[in-house]
């Protein structure tokens, strides 16, 4: 599951993440308009957590913008402004829920937990991809029933992978999936990470390919990528 805050308060864009994280997300966070239209067009996301009062671009004119080109993914409006015309609005332009500031945070994740399921295709808490089964609360995983001994970063590679299996994911994406605020990840990082998840999934039906140029890509083994010249 993949989220992305929008919310120029660091503070409490970290007290969101906080009280999300018993559902096991994987969070991106922006600070003003643009840098929420950057994430949107770079990655996919499972839901948007927008506040409206940001710097700049505000998160209506985000929303807007979104709408034109993304029609489902499902956005949660997070406002301190509680009149009925900036809800209507926002509500309008294609949110599918809104919050008022101060809100408590186990209303937060019950909202969100609606809105994913409502979305569909998103299966709260459990991956599985082929032999694959990842829990994403206890951050474990297992291959053909077997648990696998990850490590803290080892486990988010994987995560990651299987998040978005048969699609290529380049470095500068897993790094800064793979980094918490306080630290630092090299490419040759990445492919050491890359070897041992290489040796530990073994050949359980599925392939960890390196695309050469371009990044990772998991796949099953009866699954074909094919670089276009």
């Amino acid at each position: 599951m993949h989220l992305l805050i929008v919310e120029d308060d660091t503070l409490l864009a970290e007290a969101i993440g906080d009280s999300l994280r018993p559902l096991g997300p994987r969070l991106r966070f922006a600070r003003t308009g643009a840098d929420a239209l950057e994430a949107l067009h770079a990655e996919t996301f499972d839901l948007v957590l927008l506040d409206i009062g940001l710097p700049g671009l505000s998160g209506l004119e985000v929303l807007k913008r979104l709408r034109q080109k993304d029609a489902h993914t499902p956005v949660l409006i997070l406002t301190a402004r509680d009149g009925l015309e900036d809800r209507v609005r926002g509500l309008d332009l294609g949110a599918d829920d809104y919050l008022i500031k101060p809100f408590d945070p186990r209303e937060l994740e019950a909202r969100v937990r609606a809105l994913l399921r409502r979305a569909g295709g998103v299966s709260l808490g459990i991956l599985t991809h082929g032999a694959l089964r990842l829990d994403l609360a206890a951050q474990r995983a297992w291959l053909d029933g077997q648990p696998l001994d990850l490590s803290a970063r080892e486990w988010h590679l994987l995560r990651l992978l299987v998040e978005r299996a048969g699609r290529i994911i380049d470095k500068t994406t897993i790094i800064d999936a793979l980094c918490g605020h306080d630290e630092a990840i090299t490419p040759n990082a990445i492919e050491v990470y890359i070897s041992r998840l290489r040796g530990k999934l073994g050949t359980a039906g599925m392939t960890l390919r390196t695309v050469r140029g371009l990044g990772y890509l998991l796949e099953k083994d009866n699954e074909a990528y094919h670089a276009k010249p």
